[in-house]
């Protein structure tokens, strides 16, 4: 834990990191499972929601800070090996990080799950940050973002999976489904115990999406003026959401195996947000408005580790046993006695999820009023 200054820090960054934390937050913390507005879930396959765009938007905000932070450390003097060897340690404590949430509480080595959120973070931020570090061409970053989402739409399309033949994009029934199967066989997500939305073929078109923020990165580190930039952000997010919502017609936009079409799509998306987060702070000065979001920002990785291990804490915590022989979590017992008497269970379980946020934000808010920063 350590003190950060926030002079020449890109503050729009700050709260478009934050905005997204605040939503990963918000839609994996529900009252209820059983009673959920629509996009505050994910899509059941083909499709998005609102929470079909938050994991994307990190990735891509990863892409733009590895841009950004590599670059001020190579004028700084650091070499490349000082830098790879900081690269190496932080996806490491990041995937370690990934690892540590998913055995909490038990600790049962032989069912947890390898691939997750942060591990999929901590991949994406590896392989963008050696693209970063080892290229400097602009044509080449290019090309590898290209040859990604290509590969894998031929990979997903061409290559026949045993007892199903090529081209099949059905859920548990894919090439994506079939490589985790070969390879995390028990130790994947335990929704679907037979694949993972955040597996390994998949994980490819993920990259890309890190990739896609590594060229706006290099853009926000342009000459141009700050006017141009929103512009140009805000037409090119425009051009690759016609780009992804056109090639939907040959692979569907999905975020479970995160297709080509998807990682562009959302692309596009992250840059039409975002170019409106730049536009009001950095370009108008309007910042007061993303207090809280700046706040969640500045200590992102931090405030999503807290969220998630908090959230399974009292999940675990068994404090009721009803007549008939379930128990009730702590969670659930403060949502049966406190949020569900409120309003209907969709609203009940969403005042419970804001709530939970708000509490959150209050740990997020002490950190950042004390200059605390986790850096990793």
């Amino acid at each position: 834990m350590t003190t950060i200054q926030q002079r020449d820090r890109l503050v729009s960054l700050d709260a478009f990191r934050g905005a997204t934390i605040a939503g990963m937050i918000l839609v994996n913390n529900p009252g209820t499972w059983g009673a959920i507005y629509p996009q505050l879930e994910h899509s059941a396959w083909n499709g998005w929601t609102f929470t079909d765009m938050i994991f994307p938007f990190f990735l891509w905000i990863v892409g733009v800070a590895i841009t950004i932070s590599l670059a001020r450390r190579q004028e700084r003097g650091d070499t490349t090996r000082i830098l790879l060897l900081q690269v190496a340690k932080r996806s490491v404590i990041i995937f370690g990080f990934g690892l540590f949430l998913s055995g909490f509480p038990y600790f049962n080595l032989s069912t947890i799950r390898i691939m997750g959120v942060l591990p999929r973070i901590a991949v994406c931020y590896f392989a963008a940050s050696l693209l970063v570090l080892y290229t400097k061409s602009v044509r080449v970053q290019v090309c590898w973002l290209a040859g990604l989402l290509v590969s894998y739409w031929l990979l997903m399309k061409f290559v026949p999976v045993p007892g199903l033949g090529a081209g099949v994009l059905e859920k548990g029934k894919n090439l994506s489904a079939y490589v985790d199967s070969l390879l995390l066989s028990g130790h994947m997500w335990s929704q679907t115990k037979t694949w993972d939305p955040e597996g390994i073929v998949s994980t490819l078109p993920a990259i890309a999406t890190a990739i896609f923020g590594v060229l706006t990165g290099r853009f926000l580190r342009s000459e141009r003026s700050k006017e141009e930039k929103t512009a140009w952000m805000f037409v090119a997010g425009n051009i690759l959401l016609l780009a992804g919502a056109t090639l939907d017609m040959w692979m569907p936009i999905n975020k479970s195996i995160w297709t080509s079409s998807y990682s562009i799509f959302m692309a596009g998306w992250a840059l039409v947000c975002f170019s409106t987060f730049y536009w009001l702070i950095d370009v108008k000065g309007y910042s007061r408005w993303a207090k809280p979001f700046i706040v969640f920002g500045m200590n992102a990785i931090a405030v999503y580790v807290f969220s998630e291990w908090f959230g399974k804490l009292y999940d675990s915590v068994i404090v009721f046993k009803q007549p008939d022989g379930s128990e009730l979590s702590l969670q659930e017992t403060i949502f049966k006695n406190i949020f569900a008497p409120l309003a209907s269970p969709v609203n009940a379980s969403l005042v419970f999820a804001l709530s939970y946020l708000l509490f959150i934000f209050l740990i997020a808010w002490i950190l950042w009023k004390r200059k605390w920063f986790l850096r990793v």
